[in-house]
């Protein structure tokens, strides 16, 4: 194949079809009923956290030590 030929071919077909997929992904992501899947994705961290974690049993744990200083 010459180069003019896939030069063409990039130009036209590939533009298309990567213009086809870039909507097909603006679609996707603004479908209807996709608003509780994206709010409920951004509150997952959110998710089972009522309180703060524990401190260790016992204070003189070198590893809390180490994570307070």
């Amino acid at each position: 194949m010459d180069y003019h030929i896939l030069r063409e071919i990039a130009d036209s077909w590939v533009l298309l079809a990567m213009f086809v997929f870039f909507i097909g992904v603006i679609a996707w992501a603004f479908r209807p009923g996709s608003r509780a899947e994206h709010r409920d994705t951004a509150n997952s961290i959110f998710r089972n956290e009522d309180k703060p974690a524990a401190d260790a049993a016992d204070p003189d744990d070198a590893e809390v030590k180490e994570a307070r200083t």
